[in-house]
């Protein structure tokens, strides 16, 4: 499972990496195997202007194919970063569950 992280905006600092990586994996261990790549974003969408909001934006690729992409925004981005890997855990849940039952 390959994990990517990029920043718009803004400077990724190791511990925000750090938790990313953390809550990411944590979110989707037990389907280490039917994810083969992870890509995630994180934006302060105000930009250079300043401002609060911040989004965190996360893409799954599945094996052999799919892909569940799911985002959360809010002013805090360790909030939108958990929010996200919440909802990431319960697409990617229901997309496997659907691929199962077909």
């Amino acid at each position: 499972m390959k994990l990517g992280i990029r920043g718009r905006h803004m400077v990724l600092t190791a511990t925000l990496l750090a938790h990313v990586e953390r809550r990411l994996r944590f979110a989707l261990s037990r389907f280490e195997q039917k994810i083969r790549q992870i890509a995630v974003q994180v934006t302060d969408l105000n930009g250079p202007r300043g401002g609060f909001e911040k989004q965190c934006r996360v893409t799954v690729t599945l094996s052999p194919s799919g892909k569940v992409i799911v985002g959360a925004t809010d002013a805090d981005l360790h909030t939108a970063i958990d929010r996200a890997a919440d909802r990431l855990e319960r697409s990617v849940t229901r997309e496997l569950r659907r691929r199962r039952e077909t």
